[in-house]
């Protein structure tokens, strides 16, 4: 994994993948009871009687687990992984115990900031698919990226 990576590294198209992360059911549970305490994602029991038909992993779990595959993936910006904002997350299917997950991230846009000349913005779509190779999660962020040389500077 490259750790310094500035914008000027970045080009729209550019792709990235990360993972792989398997979801055990005591993780889903213990994540849940902790930050998204719903019986879907508490008891497996209960969870088969509910819309998801048994136990599924809370979508923050999801996003949380992207995000480790994120840091752990060819992206390597500068200062680290900074979201300006998260512009779009959907979650098409559950995540289920004993998923395996993988990330598929691509370079939608890069921009420099016009007020700020020592970083700018890329924005990165990030797909998480699961061992079926189906979509479990997808997300666009833009990210905080230093630039390598500020504009105006030698």
């Amino acid at each position: 994994m490259s750790s310094q990576r500035y914008l000027e590294d970045f080009a729209p198209g550019q792709r990235f993948a990360g993972g792989a992360v398997t979801v055990e059911a005591e993780a889903i549970m213990a994540f849940a009871r902790q930050f998204d305490p719903q019986p879907f994602h508490t008891d497996p029991v209960t969870a088969e009687a509910t819309f998801f038909k048994g136990l599924a992993a809370s979508g923050w779990h999801t996003a949380a687990l992207t995000m480790r595959m994120l840091v752990d993936s060819g992206l390597g910006i500068s200062w680290g992984i900074i979201g300006r904002e998260v512009e779009q997350i959907c979650w098409p299917r559950p995540t289920r115990p004993g998923d395996r997950l993988r990330i598929e991230s691509e370079v939608v846009e890069v921009r420099r900031s016009r007020t700020k000349p020592d970083m700018g913005t890329a924005r990165i779509r990030t797909e998480t698919y699961n061992q079926d190779n189906q979509i479990v999660q997808t997300m666009v962020a833009a990210l905080i990226v230093p630039t390598r040389q500020p504009v105006g500077t030698t």
